[in-house]
């Protein structure tokens, strides 16, 4: 007997907004309904779930006090500045400001030196991508403060990021494409996932917004919502079939079981649960890299790079491009060394 699905948990809904929002809800019949402000799935957003079932209210954080590290990151985040970054990241930027205010929420800020940030910096180390955000929140705070001169020195100005060992996540090769191709056939909505990551360079939290309504004349234009450079560009026609294949929604074409629209947190787990049932290691983030690597490797130029990917600095393209060309001059220098031919 197949498993039933599971039930959403009670009183818990789902809306979108005419921007693409995904926002959730807690709803207990006779009560006023409370809007979940954690990302969906995390840790913090069970716990404000539970709180609104038990019509508990989180305990509210003190006021912060002027020239607390709490009250500069709170005048920053009324800025024109804050204002201009993309959802998520003002999302993951409060994630970090939140663990700081626990701990150092009541020190003055002016009481900051390079030394304190590059310790936190430090307890981060193991973890290179989130000790440089945590680095880059950091310098935005006090970027800020000294243009609006509320501060002097920007404290995190010199000290520099981590340099990872790795290059993240895992960049799929050709013949893990073709593993999981094997295994979901075009019509299963699984395909069409990686049919979409594939052949559109989106990330996953764009992927999942992308419906009918993006697409006209045989392209498709989106705004990411990481930073805001929209993107346009022709929809294969490969992906076209297996969209033609593929139950779809009214405003997405990746849906769940149920026919309803996915959630960058949610999509993320089902589709690694899709590539580890075809044996591959890859990731969603994975793709995109695959697709600028082989784009880059088949001539596309810096600039060309940046309209496909969405990119807004130049470093992200150069990458690939330098990567493609030392391959290229790899393969010449190597054909010199072959004596077969002479």
């Amino acid at each position: 007997m197949a498993d039933m699905p599971r039930p959403r948990p009670k009183h818990r809904h789902r809306d979108v907004s005419r921007h693409g929002q995904v926002r959730w809800y807690v709803h207990v019949p006779g009560r006023q309904r409370v809007r979940m402000q954690a990302e969906y799935g995390s840790e913090d957003f069970q716990a404000e779930y539970e709180a609104a079932i038990a019509d508990e209210k989180p305990q509210p954080r003190p006021k912060a006090g002027g020239g607390t590290l709490a009250w500069l990151v709170a005048r920053y985040k009324e800025s024109t500045a804050w204002r201009a970054l993309s959802l998520a990241t003002q999302r993951q930027r409060d994630n970090i400001y939140n663990h700081v205010l626990e701990s150092d929420g009541d020190q003055p800020f002016a009481g900051f030196q390079r030394k304190h940030i590059l310790a936190g910096r430090e307890r981060r180390a193991e973890t290179p991508h989130q000790a440089n955000n945590f680095l880059k929140s950091m310098r935005a705070v006090w970027d800020w403060a000294v243009d609006a001169e509320v501060a002097k020195t920007n404290p995190a100005k010199d000290v520099p990021l981590l340099n990872p060992k790795s290059d993240g996540y895992h960049t799929w090769t050709q013949e893990e494409v073709e593993r999981v191709e094997a295994r979901w056939q075009v019509g299963t909505r699984e395909r069409l996932a990686l049919d979409i990551l594939l052949y559109t360079g989106l990330r996953r939290g764009d992927a999942v917004r992308l419906g009918r309504q993006h697409v006209r004349n045989g392209w498709f234009r989106i705004t990411p919502e990481k930073n805001g450079v929209w993107v346009e560009a022709p929809l294969l026609k490969i992906l076209a079939a297996s969209i033609a294949a593929t139950p779809t929604g009214d405003l997405t074409f990746i849906v769940g079981e149920r026919g309803g629209a996915r959630v960058k947190a949610g999509f993320g787990t089902w589709f690694r649960l899709a590539c580890i049932e075809a044996g591959v290691p890859g990731r969603a983030h994975g793709l995109r890299k695959a697709g600028a690597t082989l784009a880059a490797e088949r001539g596309a130029s810096e600039d060309q790079l940046m309209a496909i990917f969405g990119w807004d600095d130049p470093n992200m393209a150069r990458v690939y491009t330098k990567k493609a060309r030392r391959k290229v001059m790899a393969g010449a220098a190597m054909s010199g060394l072959d004596r077969s031919k002479s």
